[in-house]
C-alpha cells in the first residue's frame, strides 16, 4: 500500500470508505464511494467532503487543510482495499473541475510506481484510452488489476 495515509473506516460491502483530514481547517470528513456504472463490472470512484450535519458529500468543496498528498494516498489506498474485494472491476475517475482531475493526476503520478505494482492505470485523452504517463493531461482515469 501507500505510505502515509490517513486511519479509515470501512463499509462492510467495501465500497464506502470515510476518513478525517486534519489541517490548519480543523477536522474534515472524506467521504470515497464506488459506485457500479450502467456498464457490469465498472466502477465510478467518487470522493468528496462531507457535512457531519447534514451527511451531504460534496465533490466540489475546496477544504485547503494542507494535506493533499495524504488525502490523495489514502484514497489510492482505498483503491487496493476495494480491488481485493472485487477483484474483477474496472475502476473509473475523474474530477468535477479540471482542477480536481489535476490533483487526481498529481496523485497517481506520485505514487505511480507503488500503484503499477497491482494495477493498470490509463488515461483518456482526446477520446481515446491510454496507459497513463506522468506530466500529461487526461480528462478521466481508469484502474484494474493486473
Amino acid at each position: 500500500m501507500l505510505d502515509n495515509q490517513y486511519e479509515t473506516k470501512i463499509s462492510a460491502n467495501y465500497q464506502n470508505f470515510e476518513f478525517i483530514s486534519e489541517g490548519p481547517n480543523g477536522l474534515i470528513t472524506k467521504v470515497v464511494h464506488y459506485s457500479e456504472t450502467n456498464l457490469k463490472g465498472y466502477y465510478n470512484l467518487g470522493f468528496g467532503d462531507k457535512d457531519t450535519l447534514t451527511g451531504f458529500v460534496s465533490d466540489i468543496s475546496v477544504s485547503n487543510n494542507g494535506d493533499m498528498n495524504k488525502v490523495l494516498s489514502t484514497v489510492a489506498t482505498t483503491l487496493f482495499i476495494f480491488i481485493r474485494k472485487y477483484p474483477e472491476a474496472t475502476v473509473i475517475a475523474t474530477g468535477s473541475t479540471d482542477v480536481r482531475t489535476r490533483l487526481y493526476r498529481i496523485g497517481i503520478s506520485n505514487n505511480l510506481e507503488k500503484i503499477e505494482k497491482e494495477f493498470v492505470i490509463m488515461g483518456l485523452k482526446d477520446g481515446k484510452w491510454e496507459i497513463f504517463q506522468k506530466n500529461i493531461d487526461y480528462g478521466a482515469f481508469l484502474a484494474y488489476k493486473k
